[in-house]
């Protein structure tokens, strides 16, 4: 079976891209499964359940969020309700929002999705090693087919987290520096791993803010609002391929799709073709 997952969506511009072009690219490369990153959907940070339903009419199947997951209070209840949104799974349980969720593809295969923030670098969390054995136990033994997207700043934090659940998960995928490593690689045990996917969104930007306000802040202290950018929109993630009787990466490779490329894709593959 075939997984994407896509890297951050920032702001309009994301979704924007998303809608273009993840339907005729689920029918160009055969995807099983599409889940993406969404913390920074609305406006550059956080997620609304109107935002949800349009990543959804876009064609994902399943939501990771990170350390921005609580920025729009009006998510709490669907965080709460929806069984496709996964929240940091190393955030205390009374934290609104499921820790994992399992999702059917029309194939009949379960894939569990869940995700984890890192600490090197990042806000106070709970231990994310453990929180990945404790969640990985509660798994019934048919789902053979797990996705984990760990949140985290620095590339050591994420190489150990692949190294712990080599041959245990089919992927653990990074996301947060809203840049694309070049580390795409199968572990020895069977993991596809990646430090970082990408990002989706505005790329004449820093990290899909617009640059000016950007530097501005950071040379004069002066606050300003950190507003999403708007040109050269490209979407970034990882496409997975797994076996699902054994759960087990057979292969990976970064993606990178521009504007016109999206194009390109759209007129190829008319909606109707697409799952």
């Amino acid at each position: 079976m075939r997984i994407l997952f896509i890297g951050d969506i920032v702001g309009k511009p994301g979704r924007n891209i998303c809608l273009q072009a993840i339907r005729p690219l689920r029918a160009a490369e055969r995807l099983d499964l599409v889940v993406a990153n969404a913390e920074n959907a609305a406006g550059g940070s956080g997620l609304t359940p109107e935002i949800h339903q349009e990543l959804v009419t876009a064609g994902i199947d399943g939501i990771t969020m990170g350390d921005h997951v609580y920025r729009r209070k009006e998510i709490f209840p669907l965080l709460q309700t929806e069984r496709r949104i996964v929240r940091p799974g190393n955030y205390p349980a009374s934290a609104p929002g499921r820790d994992v969720a399992v999702l059917r593809t029309r194939q009949q295969v379960n894939v569990a999705i869940f995700t984890l923030v890192g600490r090197v670098f990042m806000p106070p969390v709970d231990c994310p090693f453990q929180a990945a054995e404790r969640i990985l136990a509660s798994l019934p033994p048919d789902v053979r087919v797990i996705l984990l997207d760990f949140h985290a700043e620095a590339t050591s934090d994420k190489q150990l987290m692949g190294r712990f659940l080599d041959g245990r998960v089919s992927a653990v995928l990074g996301t947060h520096t809203h840049v694309a490593t070049a580390d795409e690689q199968i572990l020895p045990h069977g993991t596809a791993f990646q430090c970082d996917v990408g990002m989706t969104g505005p790329f004449d930007s820093i990290l899909g803010r617009r640059i000016d306000r950007v530097m501005e802040t950071n040379r004069t202290f002066r606050p300003t609002h950190f507003e999403v950018a708007t040109k050269d929109i490209r979407m970034q993630g990882s496409i997975v391929d797994v076996d699902p009787q054994t759960g087990r990466a057979t292969a990976i490779r970064r993606i990178s799709i521009d504007e016109a490329a999206a194009e390109r894709l759209t007129k190829n593959h008319e909606p109707t073709q697409s799952l």
